[in-house]
């Protein structure tokens, strides 16, 4: 049996979930968020805690895809999920133009104006060079976050660019001298 399928999924007070069909809606203190549910796979409430059953055996593949899924939602419309990213390099920096673009100068000739989907939301900090993506929707802030540090990838050589702040990167030696 799938591990992860198999755990638990704890239901806080106040959050709320509805199967219709192919999708569960979960409710909760910070909003709502749907997730996908595979075929042959059930949702059923025993005190108080969620439980995530396959029909057969055939279903094993996507138990735990979607137990990870369902939980997901639960966390996100209790906590939330963030995301953090850094911006190094002289000149590199972003900031808010009104609330639902960012603008960001990494040295191309051209400002680069992000704008922001509905659901998500952006701080950055006095210093202009770390940002905090926030939202209810692990993917969705996941991939804002892909698309920001898309923008200007870390350089091997000078370690310049936006990057995770979490993220460690190896510094290349670059070119020692021809000989």
């Amino acid at each position: 049996m799938s591990r992860i399928g198999k755990k638990l999924i704890p239901l806080p007070a106040g959050v709320k979930y509805k199967v219709d069909g192919n999708t569960v809606l979960v409710e909760g203190p910070k909003g709502r968020v749907s997730a996908l549910i595979a075929d042959g796979i059930t949702l059923e409430t025993i005190d108080g805690v969620l439980h995530v059953n396959r029909d057969t055996e055939k279903h094993a593949a996507v138990h735990g895809l979607t137990r990870a899924l369902v939980s997901n939602a639960v966390e996100g419309v209790t906590k939330g999920w963030t995301r953090e990213l850094d911006i190094v390099g002289i000149g590199y920096r972003a900031e808010m133009k009104g609330k639902g673009t960012v603008v960001f100068t990494l040295g191309y000739s051209h400002l680069i104006e992000f704008p922001l989907p509905s659901g998500i939301d952006v701080t950055v900090d006095p210093k202009l060079t770390h940002i905090t993506i926030s939202g209810i929707d692990r993917q969705k802030v996941g991939q804002i976050a892909a698309d920001m540090r898309s923008l200007r990838k870390p350089d091997p050589y000078k370690n310049k660019g936006v990057r995770y702040s979490d993220e460690k990167l190896k510094k290349k030696a670059g070119k020692t001298g021809a000989k």
